[in-house]
């Protein structure tokens, strides 16, 4: 089904009005769609190099704009969702701690996750549920989002299909390995 998904998605590339559903494609996926707007980016930047920045910047925008209705649904739904099954398992108590060290720490879990291959929908839904600052996600969003489309367009556009392979295979490893180095940098300072 997934594959079926993929593929659908990535017919939509050469549609006179792929810009529109990049647009859609990369809202819901920063709530609700399992497949990255990444693969609409792709293709649209190579069929059209002289737009890549424009198409970024609408792929960036549509995810932070999905990405708030993620935070709304964590926020809004959490009460009614989330409390009961906490409650339940009898981990009402803790949540409030986790809670706490997630709003500490969580514009670092929206740039890690808005960046890497981590699902960002889970991210957006976390912090709404935490109720994670709502300034401090927007701009976490916009950051992370944005590193990663524009660089993904940049890349395309300047070196064509041949990056093509390198970062549908390698990209999200590259950005991961990035901020585990920089996460230890700053826990290394740390005890410094």
């Amino acid at each position: 089904m997934i594959r079926s998904l993929y593929n659908w998605t990535l017919s939509w590339a050469a549609h006179p009005r792929a810009l529109w559903v990049l647009a859609i494609v990369s809202f819901v996926e920063s709530s609700i769609f399992p497949i990255p707007p990444d693969i609409l980016l792709i293709p649209m930047v190579l069929a059209a190099p002289s737009r890549a920045w424009l198409t970024a910047l609408v792929c960036t925008a549509a995810s932070v704009a999905g990405g708030m209705a993620g935070y709304a649904i964590g926020f809004f739904a959490f009460e009614t969702l989330g409390e009961p099954v906490l409650t339940a398992l009898g981990k009402a108590d803790s949540f409030e701690a986790f809670r706490a060290r997630y709003n500490e720490w969580g514009s670092w879990a929206v740039l890690i996750a808005g960046v890497t291959p981590f699902p960002y929908k889970v991210i957006t839904i976390l912090s709404g549920g935490t109720q994670l600052s709502l300034p401090v996600f927007i701009v976490s969003s916009v950051v992370a989002r944005g590193l990663r489309f524009f660089i993904v367009a940049g890349l395309l556009w300047k070196f064509g299909p041949p990056i093509r392979g390198f970062i549908e295979r390698h990209l999200g490893l590259v950005f991961s390995a990035f901020f585990v180095v920089l996460i230890g940098a700053f826990v290394l300072l740390r005890f410094i």
